[in-house]
C-alpha cells in the first residue's frame, strides 16, 4: 500500500510538473498593425524580458511564439513605430496590437529583425528617411545599385550591381506588387525593366536581396532581386506640384475614396495620377512627356480573406540626343550637350491589371493567389554608329514590339513549431506567358522612312515554375533555411522575314538554395548564403542555336554579418562570389548574338547607418567587385563596363519643427570599357541636396541635383562609329552627359 501511495504521489507530481511546463511553454499568436492605416506591419519584433528568444512578424503582421519560462513582459517594436510593452498574460489567442508611427530611431532596431533577410532593417530605414524624388531614384534605394539614363529620359535605365553591367535588366529580377517588370525577349534587350509606370510617392516598401539564394525568385535572379510594394492605404489625400529648371513640370494627385471609417473596417480604395513634362537640358529639346494613372482597392472580403486589386495605365514619349563621341566634343563640332543625330527618341506604354487574395487558414497557415495581365507597347529610334554602315542615309534603327503578358503566382505558407523549434514552410507555383506581335528591328531614316528590315517576327514564351522553401530554427542561435526551384521554358518564334518560318526551343533547370544564419549575440548576426540561379536567353537566340544555352546557370555565395556595436550604429557587411556559366544574350541594337563566355565575380559590400542624435542620420555604402572572363587570356579578360568600386552616402536632418534636409553623394570609380582595359570609362562624383518644410496640411520643398555642377558622363560605351565627314571609322568612348545643376521646387497640400 505504501509503494502504491508513493507511486501515486510520483505520478501526481509528474503530471503537475508537465502541466507547469506546458503552461510555461504556452504558444501565443497575434497580429501587429499600423494604428493609423490598420495595415499589417512586417518584421515587427517581439522580444521577452530575461530571455534571448525573439520572433518577427510575417508579411501579414502575424506572429506565433512560444512564451519562454521565467519571463513576465514582452516588448513589441518596429522600425518607425513606438515600442510597446505588455504583460505576458495579455498574449491571448488572436492578440492584436496597434503601433503608432514615429520618426525612425536607430536605437530601436534589433539585429534579430534581419532574420531571413539581412537587408530588411536597412531597407526599412532608408525608405522612411529618404524621399524618392523621381522614377530614377526608385532603384537607387538598393545599396550598391547604380543607374544611368542614355536615351532622353523615357527609356529604362542602364543598371549596375555587384560587378555587372546589367544593361536594362539581364541579371536582376525586378517586380512591383508581385508583377514582373522585366520583359523577356524584348525588342531592345533581354530583361528590359522599365519602372516609369510606378509613381514614386506610392511606394510603401522596397524589398531587395543580393545573390541567387531565394527559391521564390526565378529568371534573371543572379545579381539579386528588387520587389517594390505600393501602398494599400493612403494616410491622406494629396496634391503635389513641382517646377524646375529646363522647363520641367510635374503634378501628382492621390485621392482616398472611402474615408477613415472604411479604414477602421479594413477597407480602402484610392486613385492616383502623375503627369510630367521636361524640355530637358540638351541642345535639342527632349520634350519628355509621361502620364500615369493608378487605382487600388484593398479590403477584407470575408473573415479569412483579404483582396487587393489594382489597375494602372502609363504612357510616355520623348526625343533623345543619344550617345555622342568624345572626338566630336573635343573638336568643337558639337557641345557637351549636343547631338550627332537629333532624330532619336521613342514612345512606350503599359496597362496593368493585378488581383491578389490572401486567405488565412487553420494552424498558422495562409494561401496567396495572384493573377496579373499587362499590355505593353514600345518603339525606340536610336543611332549608335552614325554613318558607319550607311554613308548616305545614316545608321538609325527602329525597335518595336507589342506585347501581352499573362501570369499567376500561388503559394501556401505555414509558420509554426516543430517541437520547440520555429519552423516556416512555403510551396508555390509561378506561371508566366509572354506573347509579342511584330517584334521589329529595322534600318530607318528620320523615324519615318523604312530602308531595310532586319528582324521581324512574333515571339511566345512560357515559363512554368514550382518551388519549395523551408526554414527551421536548429537552436536559439542557429537557423537553417533552403529551398529548391524547378523552371520549365517553352519558346517559339515566327520569322516573318523568312516565309513565316516557325522555330521552337525549350529547357528545364533546377535551382537549389541553402542558407545558414547564426545569432552570435544580441548585437551580432552572421549568415552564409549559397545557391544556384539563372538568366534566360532571348527566344530569337535559342531557336537559332537549336536550344543550346537556353538557361545559363549562375552559382553564388555570400558570407556576411549584421552588427550593432552601439545602440546608434548598424553595419551590414558581406564577402560574395558569383560564377556565370554564360553571359549570352540577344543584342537588340544589332540583331545579333554576343556570347561572352563564362565569368567570375567576387567582392565585398559594406553598408553603415549611424544616428548620433534623434535629429541627425548618416548613411554610407561602399562596394567593390573584381570581375573577369574565365576563358580569355590574362589581360584580355576584363568585363566591359563592369563597375569596380562604387559608393553612395548622405546625411539627413529631421527636426520636430517640420524642417527636413538632406545631402547625398554617389561615386563610381573608373572601369574598363573594353576587354583589354585599354579604354577607360571615367568615373564620377555627384552630389544632390534638398530641404522641405512640413506641416499637417502642406509641405514646401526645394531640391537640387548635381549641387556642384559637376561635368560628368552618366553612361559610356566603347563604340566604333563614323561621322559624316570621316573617311574611316573610329573606336572610342561615346557618352551621354549627366544632369547639370538642376533646381526644382515643390508644393504639396494634404487633405
Amino acid at each position: 500500500m505504501l509503494i502504491m501511495r508513493r507511486n501515486l504521489l510520483f505520478f501526481t507530481l509528474l503530471l503537475c510538473f508537465s502541466a507547469s511546463v506546458q503552461a510555461q511553454e504556452r504558444t501565443a499568436k497575434g497580429r501587429v498593425i499600423d494604428a493609423s492605416t490598420q495595415q499589417p506591419i512586417e518584421a515587427a519584433n517581439l522580444r521577452f524580458r530575461s530571455s534571448t528568444q525573439q520572433v518577427n512578424t510575417d508579411v501579414h503582421g502575424r506572429f506565433t511564439v512560444k512564451i519562454p519560462a521565467g519571463t513576465d513582459s514582452v516588448y513589441i517594436s518596429a522600425i518607425g513605430y513606438t515600442t510597446q510593452a505588455f504583460a505576458v498574460a495579455q498574449l491571448q489567442a488572436d492578440f492584436k496590437v496597434a503601433l503608432a508611427a514615429v520618426s525612425v530611431q536607430l536605437k530601436e532596431v534589433s539585429v534579430a529583425q534581419a532574420a531571413n533577410n539581412p537587408f530588411k532593417p536597412i531597407s526599412q530605414m532608408d525608405i522612411k528617411l529618404r524621399a524618392v524624388n523621381n522614377s530614377q531614384e526608385v532603384l537607387r534605394m538598393v545599396p550598391g545599385l547604380f543607374i544611368g539614363q542614355h536615351a532622353g529620359g523615357g527609356k529604362a535605365e542602364q543598371i549596375f550591381l555587384r560587378g555587372f553591367d546589367i544593361d536594362h535588366g539581364t541579371d536582376i529580377n525586378i517586380t512591383a506588387d508581385g508583377m514582373p517588370v522585366n520583359m523577356v525577349s524584348h525588342a531592345h534587350g533581354q530583361g528590359y525593366a522599365d519602372l516609369h509606370f510606378l509613381i514614386p510617392e506610392l511606394i510603401q516598401q522596397v524589398d531587395f536581396k543580393k545573390g541567387p539564394y531565394y527559391a521564390d525568385k526565378g529568371n534573371l535572379n543572379t545579381a539579386g532581386f528588387v520587389d517594390f510594394k505600393t501602398k494599400d492605404v493612403l494616410t491622406n489625400s494629396m496634391v503635389k506640384l513641382e517646377a524646375g529648371a529646363f522647363n520641367t513640370w510635374r503634378g501628382v494627385g492621390m485621392f482616398d475614396l472611402l474615408g477613415e471609417k472604411a479604414k477602421a473596417n479594413e477597407q480602402s480604395a484610392f486613385i492616383a495620377s502623375e503627369y510630367m513634362y521636361s524640355k530637358g537640358y540638351f541642345d535639342h529639346p527632349q520634350d519628355f512627356n509621361r502620364l500615369n494613372l493608378f487605382g487600388k482597392y484593398h479590403g477584407r472580403i470575408s473573415p479569412q480573406t483579404t483582396l487587393t486589386a489594382s489597375a494602372s495605365t502609363f504612357t510616355s514619349s520623348w526625343d533623345a540626343s543619344g550617345q555622342i563621341p568624345d572626338r566630336a566634343v573635343k573638336d568643337g563640332s558639337i557641345s557637351w550637350f549636343g547631338a550627332i543625330d537629333p532624330n532619336e527618341g521613342g514612345k512606350t506604354s503599359r496597362t496593368n491589371a493585378n488581383v491578389q487574395t490572401v486567405t488565412t487558414l487553420n494552424h498558422d497557415a495562409y494561401l496567396k493567389n495572384q493573377v496579373f495581365y499587362s499590355h505593353y507597347k514600345f518603339t525606340l529610334f536610336s543611332n549608335f554608329t552614325f554613318f558607319l554602315n550607311d554613308e548616305v542615309n545614316g545608321d538609325q534603327i527602329k525597335q518595336h514590339e507589342d506585347r501581352n503578358l499573362f501570369g499567376y503566382n500561388g503559394s501556401y505558407v505555414k509558420n509554426g513549431y516543430w517541437g520547440n523549434k520555429k519552423l516556416s514552410s512555403e510551396v508555390g507555383i509561378n506561371v508566366r506567358y509572354d506573347k509579342t506581335n511584330n517584334s521589329e528591328l529595322s534600318h530607318t531614316k528620320d523615324r519615318s522612312t523604312l530602308i531595310d528590315p532586319i528582324k521581324l517576327g512574333d515571339i511566345n514564351e512560357l515559363n512554368l515554375a514550382a518551388y519549395w522553401m523551408e526554414s527551421i530554427e536548429l537552436s536559439q542561435r542557429f537557423t537553417l533555411s533552403g529551398g529548391l526551384r524547378f523552371d520549365h521554358f517553352e519558346m517559339g518564334y515566327k520569322d516573318k522575314l523568312e516565309n513565316n518560318t516557325k522555330s521552337t526551343a525549350g529547357g528545364n533547370t533546377v535551382s537549389p538554395k541553402l542558407n545558414l544564419q547564426y545569432k552570435a549575440s544580441e548585437f551580432a548576426y552572421l549568415y552564409l548564403n549559397s545557391g544556384k540561379g539563372f538568366h534566360s536567353n532571348d527566344t530569337r537566340v535559342v531557336v537559332k542555336q537549336d536550344g543550346r544555352q537556353v538557361l545559363p546557370a549562375g552559382y553564388g555565395s555570400d558570407l556576411g554579418t549584421i552588427l550593432k556595436p552601439t545602440k546608434n550604429l548598424l553595419i551590414n557587411a558581406a564577402l560574395w562570389y558569383l560564377w556565370l556559366d554564360q553571359e549570352f544574350v540577344y543584342v537588340g541594337d544589332e540583331g545579333v548574338v554576343e556570347p561572352s563566355g563564362k565569368s567570375r565575380r567576387m567582392g565585398f559590400d559594406v553598408s553603415v547607418r549611424y544616428q548620433p542624435t534623434n535629429w541627425l542620420y548618416l548613411d554610407a555604402d561602399a562596394n567593390y567587385a573584381h570581375g573577369r572572363a574565365v576563358e580569355e587570356a590574362k589581360g584580355e579578360n576584363y568585363l566591359p563596363l563592369s563597375p569596380r568600386f562604387t559608393s553612395t552616402g548622405g546625411i539627413t536632418y529631421r527636426s520636430k519643427m517640420g524642417i527636413n534636409a538632406f545631402m547625398r553623394y554617389r561615386y563610381m570609380g573608373d572601369r574598363p570599357a573594353n576587354e583589354d582595359n585599354s579604354v577607360i570609362a571615367k568615373g564620377y562624383f555627384v552630389a544632390d541636396a534638398g530641404v522641405t518644410y512640413s506641416k499637417r496640411k502642406f509641405e514646401i520643398g526645394l531640391n537640387v541635383q548635381n549641387v556642384f555642377d559637376t561635368k560628368w558622363k552618366e553612361t559610356q560605351f566603347d563604340t566604333e562609329s563614323r561621322l559624316a565627314n570621316e573617311v574611316a571609322p573610329v573606336s572610342e568612348i561615346h557618352f551621354t552627359p549627366g544632369t547639370p545643376f538642376f533646381l526644382k521646387a515643390s508644393l504639396s497640400y494634404f487633405f
